[in-house]
């Protein structure tokens, strides 16, 4: 579904991603780690095409195509869709109007599918004018439900969301994760059958990993990738020990860590 390589990407002439090597299968739900201002978003930026971040080196590839200079549009048309940790303020334009425009002429039930998530108050209203948090996951969740991208990308999906509304979310990304956007009543094995989204998800309190069935995970350090191991390993381990092993990691002086850990 998606493959990285080698890629260096700057921004305002200051490198910030110094070589990163990734791949996502499809139907396999890839989690990020990492401390603020390590080049997470940064990633996930570069990936959708937003403007800014420069690639000095390296390619992007999604599903064969290489996209590595294409713009957002071209992007978004090849299924890749993100849900911003801190999406703009859009006046003018109601939320309604946008997830229709999201859809690209499929027939939808806006209403039913914003009732899925607590939205169907908020569809006239101007894009996150005046949101709250957990409004704004919850009207960046309602726009994939109706893009039904490929590849999603989700910048801490739990950023700004309440305990109330964290069940809400995460079981909505799972089920967006899951190719089934307008419900979930399938069983795992079914969900997993039939899967073939792919997902890159970046957290930093590993909330989302309740909901997710997440495969593999990384952690970001200086604009590098490093440690690869279970998700729920790499979060137990940053929990009990923090960021700085993962620099040790990179500098080879730490031996018999997670990053010798086996895969699934």
């Amino acid at each position: 579904m998606l493959e990285i390589r080698d890629l260096h990407v700057s921004i305002q002439g200051t490198p910030v991603l110094k070589g990163i090597d990734l791949h996502i299968r499809p139907g396999e739900t890839f989690i990020l780690f990492g401390p603020n201002g390590s080049g997470k978003t940064t990633l996930l930026l570069t990936i959708m095409g937003v403007s800014g971040y420069e690639v000095t080196q390296g390619r992007i590839i999604c599903k064969g195509t290489d996209i590595t200079h294409a713009p957002m549009h071209e992007r978004a048309r090849l299924g890749i869709g993100m849900s911003f940790q801190r999406p703009p303020t859009i006046h003018g334009l109601p939320t309604g109007k946008l997830v229709e425009l999201c859809g690209r002429g499929r027939e939808m039930n806006i209403p039913d599918m914003a009732r899925k998530v607590h939205f169907d108050q908020f569809l006239d209203r101007d894009v996150n004018a005046g949101f709250s948090g957990g409004e704004i996951k919850r009207s960046e969740l309602l726009q994939l439900m109706a893009q039904k991208p490929d590849l999603l990308l989700f910048d801490e999906p739990e950023s700004g969301v309440d305990l109330e509304n964290m069940a809400l979310v995460g079981k909505t990304v799972r089920c967006l994760l899951d190719g089934m956007p307008q419900g979930c009543s399938a069983t795992l094995r079914q969900r997993e059958q039939k899967r073939s989204t792919s997902g890159l998800i970046i957290t930093h309190t590993g909330h989302i990993l309740e909901y997710v069935n997440a495969h593999r995970g990384q952690v970001m350090y200086h604009g590098k990738l490093c440690c690869e191991a279970r998700p729920r390993e790499i979060l137990d381990h940053i929990a009990h020990h923090g960021y700085q092993e993962c620099l040790r990691c990179l500098t080879g002086e730490m031996y018999g860590t997670i990053a010798e850990a086996p895969l699934a």
